[in-house]
């Protein structure tokens, strides 16, 4: 399927839904509670450059300076997510309201006698009012905390991880995961530096990101991503590539992260460790680059030559195809992409989509499986329900 066909697809829906949600949030929350000309109109009028700078922030953005038309997008960025929380409270708020109703209604019908007498007008305008602002002021409190919890700094997650095969001289050995950063219009250098530095704290044997590195170009990026070479690791830093990279030139980050000194495998592997005490560390390209016309994911040349009575780590930006790679002996594979679900309620979206390989470590025989909720954030800027991370998966022998 050609790639504009798909985002056709994929764009329709969504912009329908948030033409659906915009209009539904202001009958419910203006137009069912004033009578006043001067607030419709002003609600009018918010509601509509919402909806319309969340479908063309970009191209909003593009025609303001750019520090001011970051500045513009972050907000509308904001306001899709405010419009989420605002559409999950007011709907659950009127669905309650309903089914109080149908509940009286037939209480009344079972038992006459228990017939109450209904508020009255302005009783009834009074409590509706009140539910509409504690729906606002629900969804305001959400978005908020969820802002805050997208950019601030992700927590660092010690994941103690049994590998087979695993020598006994690396018990203790550390590898540090960044994956998901999405360095682009949102997050930039400032970002970067604090996870540099936060990563680095750690001390850790090897660091592994693991694709989704970046939204945009090298020329527009490269001065934000150079802060990641000063990342620091006993054995190294590794780079797979995720699906966003090649939505931005993979290839061209993959040269520019080279000479930051970051080893990109791409389909192969390397030992880490020392002579006697080792093991396999893997790389592959992202499983669905094979769709934009890249070589892509190829599993068969990443483990060619790869000793299976040799402890053996894979990095993959998905958790997709994980059952072969558990097939084929390899002892833990860590991965990303799923954000966790980024924001409730597609944590459980995610959880439904992706079962226990959604986040966290999980088991398929004898092979393991660590998949990380990310350090940033694609879409609205916020976190909820699926706090980003740090994880350092310390290993330990099996």
């Amino acid at each position: 399927m050609p790639r504009w066909l798909s985002l056709l697809l994929f764009l329709v829906p969504v912009l329908a839904v948030m033409a659906t949600a915009h209009v539904y949030l202001y009958r419910r929350l203006v137009r069912d509670q004033t009578a006043r000309r001067g607030l419709r109109l002003g609600a009018q009028v918010l509601f509509g450059v919402g909806f319309l700078g969340a479908v063309g922030f970009r191209l909003l953005g593009g025609l303001f300076p750019s520090e001011f038309g970051r500045i513009i997008g972050i907000g509308l960025l904001v306001w899709m997510g405010l419009v989420l929380y605002l559409l999950l409270f007011t709907l659950a708020v009127e669905l309650g309201q309903r089914a109080v109703s149908r509940w009286r209604a037939r209480r009344t019908a079972l038992a006459p006698e228990l017939r109450s007498q209904p508020p009255s007008p302005e009783r009834r305008a009074i409590l509706t009012g009140g539910l509409a602002v504690g729906a606002g002021l629900a969804g305001a409190g959400v978005s908020t905390f969820g802002a805050w919890r997208a950019f601030h700094p992700p927590d660092v997650r010690d994941i103690p991880v049994r590998l087979p095969r695993l020598p006994r001289a690396l018990d203790g050995f550390s590898l540090v995961q960044l994956t998901d950063i999405h360095i682009g219009d949102v997050l930039q250098r400032h970002f970067v530096d604090e996870l540099v530095a936060r990563t680095n704290a750690l001390k850790p044997d090897v660091i592994a990101i693991t694709g989704d590195l970046v939204d945009g170009s090298v020329e527009r990026l490269g001065a934000y991503v150079a802060g990641f070479g000063a990342l620091r690791a006993r054995h190294g830093v590794f780079f797979v590539t995720g699906n966003h990279d090649y939505y931005s030139g993979a290839s061209s980050w993959v040269a520019y992260l080279e000479r930051l000194g970051i080893t990109v495998l791409r389909n192969r592997a390397v030992d880490i460790g020392e002579t006697g005490a080792s093991f396999t560390l893997a790389g592959v390209d992202d499983w669905s680059a094979a769709r934009m016309g890249e070589p892509g994911y190829d599993l068969d040349a990443a483990l060619r030559g790869v000793n299976p009575d040799r402890a053996s780590v894979l990095l993959a930006h998905q958790p997709s195809n994980f059952d072969e790679v558990a097939r084929r002996g390899v002892g833990l594979q860590v991965s990303g992409h799923t954000h966790g679900g980024q924001m409730f309620p597609g944590n459980l979206m995610a959880d439904a989509i992706w079962g226990q390989r959604n986040a966290g470590l999980s088991r398929t025989g004898d092979s393991q499986i660590y998949v990380s909720r990310g350090c940033g954030f694609v879409g609205p800027p916020m976190r909820v329900a699926a706090p980003p991370e740090i994880a350092r998966l310390v290993l330990q022998p099996g």
